[in-house]
């Protein structure tokens, strides 16, 4: 299964790809889409559908994974975020791709065993999990892999429960 992970922003979306095989995870590619300041909110959201779009297609992905938003920040920020994490969603419906959505909490708990873990803890437990010599820079990669992780790791019983009922 192939994972696109997203954490969401207009100024930069931080996206991971995470192949699983097994219980291996390997990291395919993972970085950050910047938009260009200055420019309309507009073509920002323009921009990040159509480089995830081209994500998508490159690496035939199975699934996606989006943060959710956190809304200890301001009311502002959180609209453009969501709007970023539309324009995602959309790309992920237009391939008829499931999509998981999870919360900083889960996903850090997923990745650390802890809700609470800091940045840098994600960080070096995202490299230990995927097998990486350091951890991933900037930390928008770092924390979109770590959601791909936690959807990964989530998935199957996912896919158990649904065919259950």
């Amino acid at each position: 299964m192939i994972v696109l992970g997203i954490d969401p922003g207009t100024a930069s979306t931080g996206y991971g790809v995470v192949r699983s095989h097994g219980a291996r995870l390997r990291v395919l590619e993972a970085g950050v889409i910047q938009t260009r300041p200055g420019v309309s909110l507009a073509t920002r959201l323009a921009d990040i559908h159509a480089q995830v779009g081209e994500l998508l297609d490159r690496h035939e992905v199975d699934a996606i994974a989006v943060e959710e938003l956190y809304f200890g920040i301001n009311v502002r920020t959180a609209f453009a975020v969501g709007q970023a994490r539309g324009v995602v969603l959309l790309a992920a419906g237009e391939r008829g791709l499931p999509s998981g959505s999870y919360t900083p909490q889960q996903v850090k708990a997923a990745v650390c065993g802890s809700g609470g873990a800091d940045k840098q803890q994600v960080g070096r437990m995202v490299a230990r999990l995927l097998g990486l010599p350091e951890p991933p820079r900037p930390d928008h990669a770092a924390d979109a892999l770590a959601v791909a992780v936690c959807h990964l790791n989530g998935a199957p019983l996912a896919v158990a429960v649904e065919a259950a009922s």
